[in-house]
C-alpha cells in the first residue's frame, strides 16, 4: 500500500499541471528552502516563539508588514480561516450584530455561529449566465448601515474566488463615518500591489485588518497567510488574544520559513518575479480572447491573473470541461462550477504551462460541436436564494441545546424537495469556494432547493449535509 508521501512525490513526478493553488506550483526552488525534514523544529533556543515573538520571528512580521503597507502583520499558520476568526471575533462582542458579504468564505459563517452574532447579508450582484458574483457595491453597504445602526463591524470578501474586485476604498471611507471596523478577506490577493497590472492591497485603501493566503497566489507552502491590523478602529490586543488562542500552539516553523522566504522574493526580487509572469499572462489572455465558443468571462473590476471559462455557449457544463481538460490534457482545474471552470495563475507559473493551457482550450474550442453532439440540453440555472434569516446560531444551538435528549420530536430531516418553509439546521454548500447556499437559522426557500437539485443533477457533492438529498430543520419552523 502507497503511503500518502509515496502517492505525493508519484504525482510530482508526473507531467500534470496544476492551475490550481498553491502558487509555488511544486516549484519549491523558488524558495531556495531545504526539505521539510530538515528543517522541522519546535521553540528551541535561538528561533523565538510565534506565541511571543521577540527576536527572528518578530523581525520576520514586521518587514512583511513593510512589504504589505500594513501597520502590524502577524503570520498565520492555520491558514486564513484562523484569521478571519481571530479579526471577527476581536472586532465584535457576543450578541453584536455583523454585516457580511453573502458570499464569503464559510470560515466568515463559522466566526458569526462561534461567537453568537447576529448577521445582516450583504447580496452582491450577480452574473446569471455564468453564475458568478459581482461586486459589493458601497451604495448597499450604505443603505444596510443605515437600516440597521448596530451593525458593529463590515466583513467582505475582494478580490473573491474568480477574482472580482470591490471598492474597498469607497466602502471603508463609508464605513468609517460611523467608526466602525472593515475587514477584508483579501486571501486571493496575497499578490496585488507589487505590479501595476494588478489592483493595489486593502491596506492601501482603507482596510481595518486585512487578511492574506500567501500560499494561493504566491510561492508559499499551502496554509501559510497574513493577518494585517490598521488604523486606530481595532482593539488589536484582543486580535492578537484570539491569534494565540484559536493558532496551534505548536507553529510549524517549516511553513514559517515559508512564508519568510516568500516575503523574502517580494521585499527583493519583485520585479524578476512579476515582469517576465505579466508579460506571459497578458499574451496568454489575449490568446484566449479568440476562443469562439468557450469564452473567457471578466467583469469591469477584475483580477487579471484569475482566467474564468466560460462554457455558456456550448454544451458542456463547467465540471465536463474540466473532466476533458484532466482527462486528456493532463491540466488540473482550480474549480469546476455550474459553467466555467477557473484556472489559477501565479508567479510560479512556467511559459510551457501557459502554452498547455492555451493550446488545450483552442482544441477543445474548436471541437466542442463534435464533442457534445447528442448531448442533452442542459437546464436553465436556477436563481441564487435570497437568504430569510429566522433565528441567528446561537439561538440555533440553544434550540439544539433544549431538543437534545428531550424527547421532544422538533428536529428532523426532510428531502430538499420537501423542505421548503421549514428552518435549516445546517449548512449546504459546494466546496470549492466555501460560499453556503444555506445557513443554520435560514428558512429553505424554493430558489435554495433548485439550486441544489441543480448541482447535484450537474454531479457537483453537496457539502454540510448530515444526510444525502436531506436537511436538518426545525420540525415546526
Amino acid at each position: 500500500m502507497l503511503t500518502l508521501y509515496d502517492r505525493l512525490a508519484e504525482y510530482g513526478r508526473s507531467d500534470y499541471y496544476g492551475f490550481h493553488m498553491p502558487g509555488h506550483k511544486r516549484r519549491l526552488n523558488m524558495l531556495g528552502i531545504e526539505p521539510p525534514y530538515a528543517i522541522d523544529i519546535t521553540e528551541i533556543e535561538g528561533f523565538d516563539d510565534l506565541h511571543h515573538a521577540d527576536g527572528i520571528l518578530k523581525s520576520a512580521q514586521e518587514r512583511a508588514a513593510k512589504v504589505y503597507q500594513g501597520d502590524e502583520t502577524h503570520f498565520l499558520v492555520n491558514g486564513s480561516s484562523v484569521g478571519i476568526l481571530s479579526a471577527i471575533a476581536g472586532v465584535t462582542r457576543r450578541g453584536d450584530t455583523i454585516l457580511a458579504a453573502r458570499n464569503c468564505h464559510k470560515s466568515v459563517y463559522h466566526a458569526i455561529e462561534m461567537y453568537g452574532l447576529n448577521p445582516v447579508y450583504l447580496t452582491p450582484g450577480f452574473h446569471a449566465s455564468v453564475r458568478m458574483n459581482k461586486e459589493i457595491c458601497v451604495e448597499d453597504v450604505r443603505e444596510a448601515l443605515e437600516k440597521n445602526p448596530k451593525i458593529r463591524a463590515v466583513v467582505i470578501v475582494s478580490p473573491t474566488y474568480e477574482g472580482v474586485v470591490s471598492d474597498v476604498e469607497a466602502i471603508s471611507k463609508e464605513v468609517h463615518k460611523r467608526e466602525i471596523p472593515v475587514i477584508v478577506d483579501e486571501a486571493h490577493g496575497a499578490h496585488f500591489g507589487f505590479h501595476p497590472y494588478f489592483p493595489e492591497n486593502s491596506n492601501t485603501k482603507g482596510a481595518d485588518i486585512v487578511i492574506h493566503s500567501l500560499h494561493k497566489t504566491l510561492p508559499s507552502l499551502t496554509q501559510t497567510a497574513l493577518l494585517h491590523m490598521n488604523g486606530e478602529l481595532v482593539r488589536r490586543e484582543k486580535v492578537r488574544k484570539y491569534l494565540h488562542m484559536l493558532q496551534s500552539s505548536s507553529p510549524s516553523y517549516v511553513l514559517m520559513a515559508s512564508m519568510d522566504s516568500c516575503v523574502d522574493l517580494l521585499e527583493k526580487r519583485q520585479k524578476e518575479l512579476f515582469v517576465p509572469y505579466v508579460e506571459k499572462l497578458k499574451a496568454l489572455r489575449e490568446e484566449l480572447l479568440r476562443l469562439k465558443n468557450l469564452k473567457m468571462v471578466w467583469t469591469d473590476r477584475y483580477d487579471p491573473s484569475k482566467l474564468v471559462i466560460s462554457a455558456e455557449n456550448t454544451g458542456l457544463t463547467g465540471r465536463q470541461l474540466s473532466h476533458i481538460l484532466l482527462e486528456e490534457y493532463h491540466l488540473q482545474m482550480e474549480m469546476a462550477a455550474g459553467e466555467y471552470v477557473l484556472a489559477m495563475t501565479s508567479v510560479g507559473d512556467t511559459q510551457e504551462g501557459f502554452r498547455r493551457l492555451s493550446c488545450a482550450l483552442r482544441e477543445i474550442d474548436r471541437g466542442q460541436q463534435t464533442r457534445v453532439s447528442g448531448q442533452k440540453k442542459k437546464k436553465n440555472i436556477p436563481c441564487l436564494p435570497t437568504p430569510d434569516v429566522v433565528y441567528n446560531s446561537s439561538k440555533i444551538e440553544e434550540l439544539r441545546e433544549h431538543f437534545w435528549g428531550s424527547g421532544e420530536n422538533e428536529i428532523e430531516f426532510r428531502l430538499w424537495t420537501d423542505s421548503m418553509g421549514y428552518v435549516s439546521l445546517e449548512y449546504a454548500y459546494l466546496y470549492p469556494p466555501g460560499i453556503p447556499l444555506i445557513v443554520p437559522g435560514e428558512r429553505v426557500s424554493q430558489e435554495a432547493v433548485d439550486v441544489l437539485q441543480w448541482y447535484h443533477e450537474m454531479g457537483f457533492s453537496i457539502e454540510g449535509l448530515k444526510r444525502e438529498f436531506s436537511i436538518e430543520v426545525l420540525a415546526h419552523g
